[in-house]
């Protein structure tokens, strides 16, 4: 039986808190916690350091509240859901009735990867409602800019607030829906220049040595081959299911490379693809999901001309 005011709720009871002070995040997050382990129910916190600090100053000693390390977490949107639904799933092997998760994207978050962040806060709404989870996603607005918060209450179905209410998110959308509406990608500041490769109906092999090619000590040995992984797979994709022509373009400098795979097809229909597992190949969620876990950023945009997606290695613009 589930607690609290997940109680009879089936799946995951998402909520974001932002909060306005330390007090405030404290004021919500310890009683949370505890009465989740007054209950038997697993309950962690994934914060940065110092956040951490003040959760853990304030619960009583021996609280029997775990503290995960968030840098490997959320190292990318979609190694956070492969991460988290292997732990959900341990847990709720072991027994689990409910589990109880405070937590916040990377700060890293607040620039560039915000979008894909925020399809990240969506997506999750999807991926986890196998699970019995209830998870506080915090969001400090002293830090956060406006327009993450405009979109924290559109991936979030509930609030928590200091005074224990959970109200309804009014501007909350089902994730098909959140994840379905055109974004116009805003351009990396690199594809204002030429870029170094642009081949035509490429093969895989032939993408993989360019991005070889073109790096000249750019990126370092692991995000290199990682992003030689992801491009094989996004060019394998575009071969087998778009529309040719398939073309990639590189850009790189600023300790980045900037790789986009266009075609003239409309994209995959999977509100999801990259950000779930999947495991049919006819779809090519597959390679999309392997895209997703091995570059520091991901978008796709369609339009009039067709589909693009665009993988970014090393820092971000």
């Amino acid at each position: 039986m589930r607690t609290g005011a997940a109680t009879g709720h089936e799946g995951y009871f998402h909520e974001s808190l932002c909060y306005a002070s330390d007090e405030e995040l404290v004021a919500v997050t310890v009683p949370f916690l505890m009465e989740g382990r007054a209950a038997g129910e697993p309950s962690m916190v994934t914060l940065n350091e110092r956040r951490t600090g003040l959760i853990r100053s304030a619960l009583p000693a021996g609280s029997g509240v775990e503290f995960l390390a968030g840098g490997a977490v959320y190292a990318r949107p979609a190694t956070a859901i492969h991460s988290y639904r292997r732990l959900l799933a341990d847990r709720v092997r072991a027994g689990a009735r409910q589990i109880r998760i405070v937590g916040e994207v990377p700060m890293a978050a607040a620039g560039a990867g915000w979008d894909w962040w925020a399809r990240y806060e969506s997506a999750i709404n999807h991926a986890y409602n196998d699970f019995p989870l209830w998870s506080i996603c915090t969001y400090d607005r002293r830090t956060t800019p406006e327009h993450m918060l405009v979109e924290v209450a559109r991936t979030h179905p509930r609030t928590a607030r200091p005074d224990g209410t959970h109200p309804p998110s009014p501007a909350y959308l089902d994730p098909v829906t959140y994840l379905s509406e055109p974004r116009p990608v805003t351009p990396d500041p690199l594809q204002a220049g030429r870029p170094i490769v642009d081949l035509a109906a490429p093969t895989p092999a032939a993408a993989r040595a360019a991005i070889r090619a073109a790096n000249a000590g750019v990126l370092d040995d692991n995000d290199l081959d990682d992003l030689v992984v992801a491009v094989s797979e996004a060019v394998t994709n575009a071969m087998v299911h778009g529309v040719q022509p398939v073309r990639t373009r590189v850009w790189t400098g600023q300790g980045r490379m900037v790789v986009a795979i266009s075609d003239a097809g409309a994209g995959p229909a999977d509100p999801f693809a990259g950000m779930m597992p999947a495991t049919d190949r006819a779809t090519g969620g597959r390679g999309l999901w392997i895209v997703h876990q091995s570059c520091n950023h991901v978008t796709a945009e369609s339009s009039p001309d067709g589909y693009t997606l665009r993988l970014t290695a090393g820092k971000l613009g």
